[in-house]
């Protein structure tokens, strides 16, 4: 397991020194430089003799490969560059905007699990009932909904028309539901058509037969077999609405005038403020790889076999019965029986 999860480490390392060094490549490229930007942001315009003086001092003129290694190296240091249009760190400002996107997308994970779990199992459980159809139909449309347009109905209905919520975001729990809805409810939609597929290919296993031939409630069989290895690609879907979600959704927090994450890109990016953008990509970069880091390990330890080499024996999980996998050896006796 330790090995695995230094080799998994060792590639990483190489994704983000590659993410990293695309976004110098790129960011360098750019019609405006550094020092141009920096007298822009300020309102002043630069002469040409003050532009080439001012490249010299922040080593504009070095090749791009030795650029990259000081930045590189500033980088680990903690040291991301000074925003133009904030005239902070790029850390300052990330450190700022960060509580915000995570409170947000935290609630937001939450309310999509609440939603697309319990009616992820009960369009299964009531396949091809008027649940069922009632459930998938709400779902279509709510996939089919981008998330601008929901927020622009929700802002308009219950903030405008019924005065419920205010219209502009602030930092209290008030103004959040909206913002946190909107990104909930598309999220929530997708995830309940994966679990009730998941859960659907469970049901329709010959393990499932055996252990209702054996005379197990539904209830057991549900909660002890099929939930269990319904969550492996479950699991992995999260992973990636995790890093979406903390990566800052910068629409809904620019609709919605939230100050988090994404609505400071946009803000750099419409500023050609080339350092906070930098910071933004190792921000996303990171938070990817270190939760398909996360991911990779809860599915690796879903496996049976691997818990039984950790666990150093040859029992079951738990003395409950409930068996995790299909390839243990209890679903194996299962189905010989």
């Amino acid at each position: 397991m330790y090995r695995y999860i230094g080799k998994r480490l060792i590639q990483l390392i190489f994704v983000l020194l590659g993410v990293t060094f695309l976004t110098f490549v790129v960011t360098s490229a750019a019609p405006s430089d550094a020092a141009e930007m920096s007298y822009l942001s300020k309102g002043f315009t630069p002469s040409a003799k003050l532009l080439e003086e001012t490249r010299e001092e922040m080593g504009l003129k070095d090749p791009l490969l030795i650029r990259y290694a000081r930045w590189l190296s500033d980088a680990l240091h903690g040291d991301l560059g000074q925003s133009y249009s904030y005239e902070e760190s790029v850390l300052t400002q990330l450190s700022r905007k960060l509580p915000g996107t995570l409170r947000l997308a935290g609630s937001a994970l939450m309310l999509m699990l609440l939603m697309a779990f319990p009616l992820g199992i009960l369009t299964a459980v009531y396949k091809n009932s008027i649940v069922d159809y009632a459930v998938r139909l709400i779902t279509f449309v709510g996939n089919s909904i981008p998330n601008f347009w929901l927020a622009l109905i929700l802002m308009f209905v219950l903030a405008v028309k019924l005065n419920w919520f205010p219209v502009i975001g602030s930092d209290d729990w008030h103004s959040m539901i909206l913002p946190m809805v909107t990104l909930a409810v598309p999220l929530a939609c997708s995830y309940i058509r994966q679990i009730r597929a998941a859960v659907l290919e469970e049901l329709s296993q010959e393990y499932v037969t055996g252990a209702r031939a054996r005379g197990l409630s539904e209830r057991r069989i549900m909660l002890c077999h099929v939930l269990p290895n319904s969550l492996v690609p479950v699991i992995t879907l999260i992973g990636l609405s995790i890093g979406h979600l903390l990566g800052g959704a910068a629409i809904v927090e620019t609709i919605f005038s939230w100050q988090g994450i994404g609505n400071m890109v946009v803000e750099a990016i419409r500023n050609r403020d080339y350092p906070v953008i930098q910071g933004y990509v190792i921000w996303m970069a990171l938070i990817y790889v270190l939760i398909n880091l996360a991911v990779d390990i809860a599915c690796h330890l879903m496996d049976p076999l691997q818990r039984r080499r950790l666990k150093g024996n040859g029992k079951a999980d738990g003395a409950n019965g409930c068996h995790r996998n299909k390839s243990d050896a209890g679903f194996q006796k299962e189905r010989e029986w």
